[in-house]
């Protein structure tokens, strides 16, 4: 077993609640329980020594290990290739049949001889709270039972368990055309265990959550030139996705580094504003009707709350249940993802200021009568109420989308979506008949298109720059077509491209901007951001760029993952960095598709 393992050697399983990561070795080293958010079970991924994990592998992996998806499934099948023989581990957790939240997450792991035969090894060796809690061990016929303080996990196999220390090991021959498996149940303390597994029954299951899937996708409207990608994009959102609530995470992990031995290690296992509200129309197009609309209820829901409340009505990210705490700590006793220290859980950032997200979330909630809580009294009573408090206050400096800690600026970006907000929210207005002020609207949202085409435009760059106080670049820019601020085939926007081919792109791969030029507050470099490529690809298209934007973006699959799963980052040596996989990533490469067929359809005369 590799220590640390590369960022990008695992899959995602998950049942809407919560997730996990296996690795190309049948290690699963990252799993937190009961939520995305909860203390982990396993994180050998961020402390190989104290974070526990289970690995369900031949003895003697001495051959050739590969991972694929069950087609159309979250069914992840890892094959072991040796001279002996070929073995599989289907690794896969049943969804919840309600949205109801639940404290009972099974992860399943079936084990077969495909050719020969294969001897399995179990280890499990679970560390509770982020490895901080104790645990004790009973091993009885039943199985295995780890009891934590207010959590239970039973483990549960086809084959004979032992005590190894705290832990458990087991051990299984298979020979051609036999099966196995191990269930990995966790529950409240004293949560009644489940019952013995069988090979028919796994095997059952997972017909059942095959069938689930492969249900759920055929909903897809989409019909482009990518459906592969663009499917394992949408399933990958949807695993995402916290089923109770609608909330959607920005990834299942926290603390992976945007450059190896740095500081740059963030907790993404919550939801953005920015990020959930931009999914919304990607997800319409798609077809996904329900998931857009769980999500803008829950938007909704956040600036209801806020009615008597004094300061901003919106925060930038929330827990996936709305609470607006995410205090920020340091877990001291975790080593890192290969040194990568500090790992933190929480999030600091959810008490920036960054405007720019009254935009995002006012786009999300006008996509469409079908999914508009805002006709609602209460829900346009919430939004009216955003837009006259925004109307006095968008004109600050503020960190910005990129969550800088190096001082507020007054960032173009921002500025762009706050004249996105009162567009959108004086569309809302005309089109569902509902009182506002649109005046205040109106000359608010003029004063900011003025303010931005006279201050965020640097005669120097020939282009729109980050902030009014300098020149530097930032590719956050590359929305400003999407949403209209801009013509996107307008002289000063192709002027804008072109400066940021110059300055931010390297070979295809697109930096948010240059650290040096524009101090972030943190140590260290990072790595080109992926979304960043896929937004390129999406302007280059609206810019009838299409020949670049079609090799832009076949070759950013190069450096999707074994299982088309895409990171935060591209390191300097294409290796994938940050926390995995990004649904911001998967969001934008779906924007981009989306867009990039059109055009091309349009070109073809289609």
């Amino acid at each position: 077993m590799d220590r640390y393992p590369p960022i990008a050697d695992h899959g995602l399983v998950g049942d809407l609640q919560t997730a996990a990561l296996v690795s190309s070795q049948g290690v699963v080293d990252w799993f937190a329980a009961p939520r995305f958010d909860s203390p982990s079970v396993f994180a050998a991924l961020l402390d190989h020594d104290g974070g526990g994990y289970m690995r369900l592998a031949p003895e003697h992996p001495d051959g050739t290990c590969k991972q694929l998806y069950y087609p159309d499934t979250a069914i992840l099948v890892t094959r072991f290739l040796s001279p002996d023989g070929v073995g599989e581990v289907v690794d896969f957790m049943p969804p919840g049949r309600t949205r109801t939240a639940t404290d009972r997450h099974t992860l399943i792991r079936l084990i077969r001889a495909v050719r020969g035969t294969v001897d399995f090894t179990l280890e499990c060796r679970p560390r509770f709270d982020y490895g901080r809690a104790e645990h004790e061990l009973e091993l009885g016929e039943g199985g295995a039972l780890f009891r934590a303080p207010g959590i239970d996990a039973h483990l549960q196999s086809t084959f004979p368990l032992e005590r190894d220390g705290r832990d458990v090991r087991g051990r299984v021959t298979l020979n051609s055309g036999e099966s196995g498996g191990a269930v990995f149940t966790v529950c409240a303390s004293g949560g009644e265990a489940p019952a013995p597994p069988t090979v028919d029954g796994l095997t059952a299951q997972m017909e059942e959550v095959a069938r689930f899937w492969q249900q759920w996708l055929r909903q897809s409207r989409y019909r482009g030139r990518w459906p592969e990608l663009v499917h394992r994009s949408a399933i990958t959102l949807k695993l995402l996705t916290y089923a109770p609530t609608g909330a959607l995470i920005a990834a299942a992990t926290t603390g992976l580094p945007e450059q190896v031995g740095g500081e740059r290690n963030w907790d993404y296992r919550f939801t953005w504003v920015r990020d959930g509200s931009l999914s919304v129309r990607a997800m319409l197009d798609l077809g996904f009707v329900e998931e857009a609309t769980a999500f803008v209820h829950w938007l909704v829901d956040r600036l209801r709350e806020c009615e008597g409340k004094e300061g901003e009505p919106l925060q930038t990210m929330y827990r996936i249940d709305g609470s607006p705490d995410l205090p920020e700590e340091t877990l001291d006793h975790f080593e890192g993802y290969r040194g990568s220290f500090p790992v933190r859980i929480g999030n600091g950032a959810a008490d920036q200021l960054q405007l720019d997200i009254y935009g995002e979330a006012l786009y999300a909630v006008s996509q469409g009568a079908e999914i508009a809580p805002q006709a609602s009294f209460e829900g346009w009573q919430a939004i009216a109420r955003t837009l006259d408090w925004f109307a006095e206050n968008w004109d600050r400096p503020d960190e910005g989308i990129w969550e800088t800690r190096g001082g507020r600026q007054d960032f173009t970006y921002s500025r762009v979506m706050s004249w996105l907000a009162f567009d959108h929210g004086m569309r809302l207005a005309d089109s569902f008949r509902r009182p506002a002020d649109l005046e205040r609207w109106r000359e608010a949202r003029d004063a900011v298109f003025d303010q931005v085409m006279e201050r965020g435009w640097s005669e120097k760059e020939r282009a729109f720059v980050q902030h009014y106080d300098g020149d530097v670049l930032d590719a956050s820019l590359l929305l400003m077509p999407r949403v209209g601020f801009v013509a996107p085939r307008a002289a000063p926007w192709l002027s804008t491209l072109d400066a940021m081919y110059r300055k931010l792109v390297s070979d295809s791969l697109v930096y948010r901007y240059d650290p040096s030029a524009s101090p972030d507050g943190l140590r260290g470099s990072e790595g080109t951001f992926s979304l960043c490529t896929f937004l390129y690809v999406d302007a280059l298209a609206r810019a009838g760029r299409l020949t670049q934007a079609r090799y832009t973006f076949e070759k950013m699959q190069t450096y999707a993952n074994h299982v088309g799963l895409f990171a935060e980052e591209i390191g300097p040596s294409g290796e994938q960095l940050g926390n995995f996989p990004q649904a911001f990533t998967h969001l934008s490469l779906i924007m981009a598709a989306l867009t990039l067929d059109k055009e091309l359809d349009v070109e073809d005369g289609r």
